[in-house]
Parts: C-alpha cells; sequence; structure tokens
C-alpha cells in the first residue's frame, strides 16, 4: 500500500467550477514528490488538501493507511515551509527552531538536544544566537527547513521555497533539500513551477493542467517521453506537426514527408510528432531544406527559427558553425528524437 493517498479529490471555492476535478495520486514513504504547472493549475490547492488547510468537496486523503480528510492541519503532525520563511524575527535562530517543540511542551533538554542536532543537518551551527534579519536568504530558508524537520514530522511540505531566491542560491538550496531530505528519510511534496528545479530533486513528478494530473512519472519518463501535448509543451518540446498512417503504415506528415519515431507509437491513425530544438540536426545532406528567417545567441549555442515544409521550426546549432539569415540547411529528424503523441 503506498503510504500517501489522494483519492478522487475535488475541491471548488464557489460552489460551482471545481480547481480540482477527481485527483488521483499516490507516493511511498521517503520519495521526494514534486507538483508541477503553471499558475492556477491546481498544484498549490492540492498541497492545501493535504496539510489540511482546505476540506475537499470529495475524496480521501489518507496517510499510512489513516483517514485524515477530516482531520484538522494542527493534528496532522506535517512539517511546512512556504515561499515567505514565516519566521519570527524577535527570536533568535535557536528559539525559532525550537518554536514547535514548545507548543508541544518538550522539555527543556529534549528541546535543546533535538534544535541543537537539527541546525547541524541544516548547516547552521554556529547560528543559534543570531536573528532572521542578520541571515542570507538562504540561510534563513535553511532555518524553515530546520523548524519544519525538528518536529518529526510524518510529512514535510514545501510550497515554492526557493522562489525568492536569486538563480545560483536556488540551485545550492535544492541540493541541501534533497541531501536532508535523503539523510532524513522523510516524505516529502514539493510544488514549484520550475522545471528545471523540480526534474533535479524529484523521485517522482505530477505535472497539473487545470485541475488534473496529466502525467505523474519518473522525471527522467517524463523528460523522454511526454504523454499529451501539455506536458511536452510545458517541458521543452517547441516543434509539433501532425502526422498520419499511410497506406504502407507508415507515417505521414500532411505534405507527405515520412516520419520515423524509435520510442514511441500511435494507437489511432492520426497523431501529432514533436521533437526538441536541440535534437533537430543541422547536416550536410538531409530530409529537410530549410530557411533561417531568425537567429538569436543563447550562449552555449544559437538557436535558428527556420522555414521548412513542416512549417516554421526552432531549431538550435553548434557555435562551430554559425548560420545567417538568408540561409538554406539541411535538417534531420533523428527517429530516436522524434515523440509521437495522440490527439
Amino acid at each position: 500500500m503506498a503510504f500517501v493517498e489522494l483519492k478522487d479529490i475535488r475541491v471548488s471555492y464557489d460552489g460551482k467550477k471545481n480547481i480540482l476535478e477527481d485527483l488521483n495520486i499516490s507516493m511511498e514513504k521517503g520519495e521526494l514528490v514534486s507538483l508541477l504547472g503553471p499558475s492556477g493549475c491546481g498544484k498549490t490547492t492540492t498541497l492545501r488538501v493535504i496539510a489540511g488547510l482546505i476540506e475537499p468537496k470529495d475524496g480521501t486523503f489518507l496517510l499510512d493507511q489513516e483517514a485524515l480528510t477530516k482531520v484538522p492541519v494542527h493534528k496532522r503532525n506535517f512539517g511546512m515551509v512556504f515561499q515567505s520563511y514565516a519566521l519570527f524575527p524577535h527570536m533568535t535562530i535557536a528559539e525559532n527552531v525550537a518554536f514547535g517543540l514548545k507548543l508541544r511542551k518538550e522539555s527543556k533538554e529534549t528541546t535543546k538536544q533535538k534544535v541543537t542536532e537539527m541546525l547541524a543537518i541544516c548547516g547552521l551551527e554556529g547560528f543559534e544566537n543570531r536573528y532572521p534579519k542578520q541571515l542570507s536568504g538562504g540561510q534563513r530558508q535553511r532555518v524553515a527547513l530546520a523548524r519544519a524537520l525538528v518536529i518529526e514530522p510524518k510529512l514535510l511540505l514545501l510550497d515554492e521555497p526557493l522562489s525568492n531566491l536569486d538563480a545560483k542560491l536556488r540551485v545550492a538550496m535544492r541540493i541541501e533539500i534533497k541531501r536532508i531530505q535523503q539523510q532524513l528519510g522523510i516524505t516529502t511534496v514539493f510544488v514549484t513551477h520550475d522545471q528545471e528545479e523540480c526534474f533535479s530533486i524529484s523521485d517522482k513528478v505530477a505535472i497539473m493542467n487545470n485541475g488534473v494530473i496529466e502525467q505523474y512519472d519518473t522525471p527522467e519518463q517524463i523528460y523522454r517521453l511526454p504523454v499529451s501535448k501539455f506536458v511536452a509543451q510545458f517541458i521543452g518540446f517547441e516543434n509539433f506537426f501532425e502526422v498520419k498512417h499511410n497506406q504502407d503504415g507508415l507515417l505521414q506528415t500532411k505534405n507527405g514527408l515520412t516520419i520515423a519515431s524509435s520510442i514511441s507509437s500511435l494507437t489511432k491513425s492520426e497523431g501529432i510528432a514533436t521533437i526538441r530544438p536541440e535534437d533537430i540536426q543541422i547536416v550536410a545532406k538531409g530530409m529537410l531544406t530549410g530557411e533561417v528567417i531568425v537567429r538569436t545567441f543563447l550562449g552555449k549555442s544559437h538557436q535558428y527559427e527556420v522555414k521548412t515544409p513542416l512549417g516554421m521550426l526552432l531549431v538550435n546549432g553548434s557555435d562551430q558553425q554559425i548560420y545567417q539569415t538568408g540561409d538554406l540547411i539541411q535538417l534531420d529528424l533523428p527517429a530516436e528524437k522524434v515523440v509521437l503523441l495522440e490527439r
């Protein structure tokens, strides 16, 4: 049995349109599962249902086979870390971390021991007597994490915890979160809209769209084989074109170009083929001829908007050969990079 289960969850704020529609998801103990999607897709609402901040209209929430759907938030023993950190400015770091233990009336000796241990785990030794205003953004985020973990929660909930940090610090902190999560073996639900951040630390990812989960799988599987056009677009596929089976069973585009995929197939006669810009090859002699319309510099490569018989394609090329606007180039679409999607 799964450790965390959401079954047929429905949530509506106005009594009419459902924010979550028959949502189902299960998580194994010790997993870090991310909820990923654009603003308004329902990921934070899902987290709030798990936390007990929202009671669903229908459905059941189970933790270790215990129904918690109607259990109030203060009785769930979950640790929560928010985007804003929510630290108490008048308390020292040690006092902030100890706050949950004091509410539980833990002894002073036990509280001191647990706080000391958690500060060490979170890399905050020597900061016990400082105040939040004396710390950097990354250090404050570690304090919020230590405060959530010191109560030994059954579940850790992270709601966009890194969004207030700069890019370099975000990378460092996501590595720290994964290290601490693995060290403690705590089941974690992580909400984010950042694909790279999510894929780098998650065991499983649920990609959400309009209150439903479009795909739930490992980051590697989602990256390689998205199951819908929405998922493909969200994770970086840029080129889409319609295909159908011809009389010989081969896939062809509208203009008769034969397309092959060695990693997926269509169960219906028609569908959509997609490929990432970095996976299209610029070659001496290829299956497509295209004209460079726009060139942009990406740092490690150049990206070209290319007019082809398939329509406009985005193609990434190395800096070893730079093409100019108006140049004709030859393109190949490797079969091991083409993904086929049902319509």
